[in-house]
């Protein structure tokens, strides 16, 4: 049995994995309320080096539609700003020469829906991640049965209990676009 309970992990592994990826890049879609993570992805040039810009100031959100960047040192500002106005986040910065202010706009009804869109798509990619998941894990298991390590029955069970993960993880994987897609649409 141990050589199927380590198919299991892997299972468990791969599909905790997809959620998590999911989960972080879902943080990026922008809401009608501010969110630091929106930023993650911009990176500005300090001294020849492409930083992220939460690694060289600090980023709050004081406000719901509002997030707030006030750099550590005051020779970037201008920088910083100029880079999220061309990382494509559609922001306007506005800058006062110490703190970066970014106003969150209402999100349109069509930007909304295109990114409910994006929220589904990216949803059904970590599910096709699942079931690769799932398939290499029962190539895996059908291995061990051919190699004579474990009995057919107790592999025909771990096909079944690796189904039945692949089942929760999907759900799972529903229960967080739904939940974006919630978080899009409310105004």
């Amino acid at each position: 049995m141990g050589m199927i309970d380590d198919v299991y992990d892997q299972m468990k592994t791969s599909a905790k994995k997809a959620e998590d990826a999911l989960k972080t890049t879902l943080s990026r879609i922008r809401t009608g309320r501010a969110n630091s993570a929106i930023l993650d992805t911009v990176r500005v040039d300090y001294y020849g080096t492409m930083t992220p810009v939460n690694q060289m100031a600090s980023v709050t959100t004081p406000e719901p539609r509002l997030i707030m960047v006030k750099p550590w040192d005051r020779t970037v500002v201008q920088t910083v700003d100029k880079a999220i106005q061309a990382a494509g986040l559609g922001l306007n910065p506005m800058t006062d020469g110490e703190i970066i202010r970014i106003p969150i706009p209402q999100l349109t009804e069509e930007r909304r829906k295109d990114l409910v869109k994006t929220a589904r798509k990216h949803g059904e990619e970590c599910k096709i991640t699942i079931r690769n998941a799932r398939r290499e894990c029962n190539e895996m298991l059908k291995e061990i049965e051919d190699a004579g390590e474990a009995a057919g029955d107790d592999v025909a069970r771990a096909l079944k209990k690796i189904q039945e993960m692949t089942d929760q993880a999907v759900a799972e994987v529903d229960r967080i676009v739904s939940a974006k897609e919630t978080d899009i649409t409310e105004i």
